[in-house]
């Protein structure tokens, strides 16, 4: 059992954390967000699932400042993500007012994005020395512990390619949190791995939902980790939630068509 680590998130306590207000996104002609608007509490797991297509990755992609949302504002902890306030109107924000912003988020991919040429330590304490400015000793320490939490401990001096798939999206997550963000976004985190090497994940993944008070949205075609972990599940279709609430509403007893007919094609 991975080693628990208590995650102090100082936007706990049920606030805001994140509100797209009207937020549309195209691609070309194709509209991919339609004025979404929706909202993640302080310390929530949020689930979004849908068809492929429906816009839940373009949600995290915006949230990571991947992309720009053509029309519309995102807020996180209460700060204007791709805007800034100037002379009283919202104008596009500096580089430097992003980045700020973008520390209180964190993102595991479905490619795991690990520097091949740096040792798995390394690739844990990168981003906390250069872009959180903590001492290499304090970075390590906690590098440390993270392993330990994901079940990596005697992996810390090999590099990824000397790792297994499940192992190396175990380092992914412990990289993320490193960094320690206000709010954790999964994006398929396990579509790219071998099915045997998928429970260990979520398995690590459980963990830190039930030890940490970290907020989570997650994309995921795991219903089972879904229905684990989540507080509320959005239905996403042709860039709309159609539907949200608890797990246990969503998955037993859905109220829209297009969801039971999601659900019954994936379980």
């Amino acid at each position: 059992m991975p080693a628990e680590i208590t995650h102090t998130n100082p936007a706990a306590d049920g606030r805001e954390l994140i509100l797209f207000d009207k937020v549309t996104k195209r691609f070309g002609d194709h509209v991919v967000l339609d004025q979404l608007e929706f909202s993640v509490s302080a310390g929530k797991h949020v689930t979004l699932i849908g068809p492929s297509g429906s816009g839940k990755t373009t949600i995290l992609r915006l949230l990571m400042t991947l992309l720009k949302p053509d029309e519309g504002t995102i807020t996180v902890d209460g700060e204007h993500l791709v805007h800034e306030e100037k002379g009283g109107k919202l104008v596009p924000a500096g580089e430097k007012h992003i980045r700020e912003v973008r520390k209180k988020i964190g993102m595991v991919f479905q490619q795991f994005n690990l520097f091949p040429n740096m040792k798995v330590l390394r690739n844990i304490t990168e981003a906390p020395v250069h872009v959180l400015g903590l001492g290499k000793d304090e970075a390590e320490q906690r590098a440390r512990e993270l392993l330990e939490m994901v079940g990596l401990t005697e992996h810390l001096d090999k590099y990824p390619s000397q790792l297994s798939g499940g192992q190396q999206q175990r380092v992914a997550i412990a990289r993320a949190l490193a960094m320690r963000p206000q709010v954790l976004l999964l994006d398929e985190v396990t579509s790219a791995l071998d099915p045997e090497l998928v429970a260990g994940v979520l398995d690590v993944l459980r963990d830190i939902a039930h030890s940490t008070d970290i907020t989570m949205l997650v994309v995921t075609h795991e219903m089972n980790f879904a229905r684990d972990i989540s507080d509320e599940v959005l239905m996403f279709n042709e860039g709309k939630v159609i539907e949200s609430g608890p797990p246990e509403k969503i998955f037993n007893d859905p109220d829209h068509e297009r969801t039971r007919e999601f659900l019954s094609a994936i379980l």
